[in-house]
């Protein structure tokens, strides 16, 4: 026969309510009760239901994650870091996929984590309107991507700070051709991180004296395989780039793949950096800005649960992480500085 709490209550002598918060470690019980009422669920053979312990608090036990894209690098190191610090919490994991402009405009006319999860962390960068309707849950918000946001607890990182760090290693190195492969203007899903590398890149050009070149700039679609076809589009160039620096790491690893069939050598011919450290970067030995993109997730997931636990207390609007420079064997000076 089936032991509910009501049999547990009833043998220990307490309310069913004071079952519930002893057995989840809930505020409220004192340790001689949870002590005893862990022994009668114990002898019971009492096994507490996540629906049932649910219900008493008013929680989902569930966390909603928005993300627009799964199978990429860093979005998934976000997501696997999250789950790890929500799953010891004893919290689901409901993702939602936005990965169309169509997907995307569905989830927020329908807004289908109502009442489903207790909070919110999302990756996709949202609009103000977009902000306004997840503030209109009252949940806690979690952001990973973009700028402190209000109603949100942002954690990041700074884009230009690192770009710079790439950037201006290549001009110390004497690269004056230095071509980006990456994603401004067109960047997909409000997504604001290539557009502050960019901009980045441009203001470290305009210091230098150096004029920008668009013929040495190309979308890599963040992508390996889009990082090889940009950076075949810069060696086409009529002045081809001595130095590039790619916005992420995958697009280096495919713009060195590219090199390479083209029977160029990194770095005597082009040099190289990226941006991430993927774990991929030193195997190849990529030179890149580092940044703890696990952290990140892990971070955001425990200031969300701080929430939860402590809805009164004072919460970060902003969480930064660092970023640091990894010099590898991708980049080296200009073969020829008559070149440029």
């Amino acid at each position: 026969m089936t032991v509910s709490i009501t049999d547990v209550a009833k043998a220990a002598g307490v309310s069913a309510s004071t079952v519930s918060r002893a057995l989840r470690g809930r505020p409220g019980v004192s340790d001689a009760v949870r002590e005893r009422i862990s022994r009668v669920a114990s002898s019971l053979g009492y096994t507490a239901s996540r629906n049932a312990a649910g219900l008493a608090s008013r929680r989902t036990l569930t966390f909603g994650v928005l993300t627009p894209y799964v199978g990429r690098w860093f979005f998934g190191q976000i997501i696997d870091s999250a789950e790890r610090v929500l799953s010891e919490a004893g919290y689901d994991l409901l993702l939602y996929n936005v990965g169309s402009e169509e997907a995307r405009e569905r989830f927020f006319a329908d807004l289908p984590v109502r009442k489903r999860v207790d909070a919110l962390l999302t990756l996709v960068v949202p609009t103000e309107e977009e902000a306004a309707a997840l503030r209109g849950l009252g949940i806690p918000l979690g952001l990973i991507v973009g700028g402190a946001r209000p109603g949100f607890v942002t954690v990041g990182i700074d884009d230009r700070a690192g770009t710079r760090l790439a950037v201006r290693h290549l001009l110390n190195l004497g690269h004056r051709r230095i071509g980006l492969i990456g994603t401004g203007p067109t960047a997909p899903m409000h997504w604001t991180t290539p557009i502050e590398r960019r901009l980045a890149y441009l203001e470290l050009l305009a210091e230098a004296g150096i004029e920008y070149d668009p013929e040495i700039e190309a979308d890599g679609e963040f992508t390996v395989e889009g990082g090889e076809r940009a950076m075949t589009r810069l060696l086409a160039a009529s002045r081809p780039p001595t130095a590039v620096f790619a916005q992420s790491d995958e697009m280096a690893m495919g713009a060195l793949r590219a090199l390479r069939r083209h029977r160029l050598r990194v770095p005597r011919d082009v040099s190289v950096v990226g941006f991430d450290d993927h774990q991929l970067a030193e195997v190849v030995g990529l030179t890149t800005v580092a940044q703890p993109v696990a952290a990140q997730g892990a971070e955001a997931a425990a200031l969300l649960l701080e929430q939860l636990r402590n809805p009164g207390g004072e919460v970060p609007e902003y969480v930064g992480m660092p970023v640091r420079f990894v010099l590898r064997d991708t980049t080296g000076p200009p073969r020829d500085l008559d070149r440029d």
